[in-house]
């Protein structure tokens, strides 16, 4: 059994429902592939409202659990409940929720409205002036308004991951999975990215879970994360982070503070 560190509580203010909801339930989950185990009895929740980071160090399986959340990997073992509905079925039902992955996965042939309307057009029965006039709310929503006509290739590091965050709430979800946002950003981009993130979950409610190894993106917007080990291929850390810092666990303070590993 792991050692897994626990914070405190966060005092972050965080929008809730009036009773806490776990919109997420992992439980005793093992994932890899074949006889190749990358993470194993992975246990934890995500409640309603809240900023979920998904941290550790590279390898350690962040962006594939990631993956199996959204049920796009079968687990080894263990069960996995998104919304209520049990493991997502990305294949034969609409998805409960949206997904930004790495680097934006923008279509290049498609213009930037094109991308965000691609949900819109494959599941729903909407007629296409009411698809362009959400594609473009979600654009304006995220500060792309303009953007609409524009190719990917003409838009900036930041405005793709602005447009693929839009493509992701074109369904109206409840809950987003945002991979690597910040990733390849200035830090002011990084920051302004960000605040979007902080903006939405706070005005519309939304559950956010994040990949990321970003500390400046980890302290200010995340009320609550975990930590994998690669080594352990398990849970070290569960709580908010910034008094993660002051962990008695070497890997994990060491991480927070960015120390460099001795030898």
């Amino acid at each position: 059994m792991n050692s897994i560190v626990q914070s405190p509580p966060s005092r972050r203010k965080m929008p809730r429902a009036r009773t806490p909801e776990r919109v997420i339930d992992v439980r005793d989950l093992s994932i890899g592939w074949g006889e190749k185990v990358l993470q194993k009895d992975l246990s934890f929740h995500v409640e309603r409202g809240e900023i979920f980071a998904i941290l550790g160090g590279s390898g350690a399986g962040k962006s594939t659990l990631l993956r199996f959340l959204i049920g796009l990997e079968q687990p080894l073992a263990g069960a996995i409940d998104v919304l209520g509905r049990g493991k997502p079925d990305l294949e034969n039902e609409r998805p409960p929720f949206g997904v930004m992955f790495q680097a934006g996965a923008l279509f290049g042939s498609m213009t930037v409205g094109e991308n965000v309307a691609l949900p819109l057009e494959e599941w729903t029965d909407l007629p296409q002036p009411a698809i362009c006039a959400i594609a473009r709310a979600k654009l304006r929503l995220v500060g792309l308004d303009g953007a609409y006509e524009k190719f990917p290739s003409e838009l900036s590091g930041g405005m793709k991951k602005r447009a693929a965050i839009a493509r992701a709430l074109a369904l109206e979800p409840e809950l987003v999975f945002l991979d690597e946002p910040s990733a390849g950003l200035d830090p002011v981009t990084s920051a302004e990215l960000d605040q979007l993130i902080v903006t939405l979950n706070e005005t519309l409610g939304l559950t956010v879970v994040i990949v990321t190894h970003e500390l400046e993106s980890i302290f200010s917007i995340a009320h609550r994360v975990i930590m994998l080990d690669k080594e352990t291929k398990g849970i070290i850390a569960n709580g908010d982070p910034r008094r993660l810092r002051d962990s008695e666990d070497p890997r994990v303070s060491d991480f927070f503070n960015r120390k460099p590993k001795e030898g």
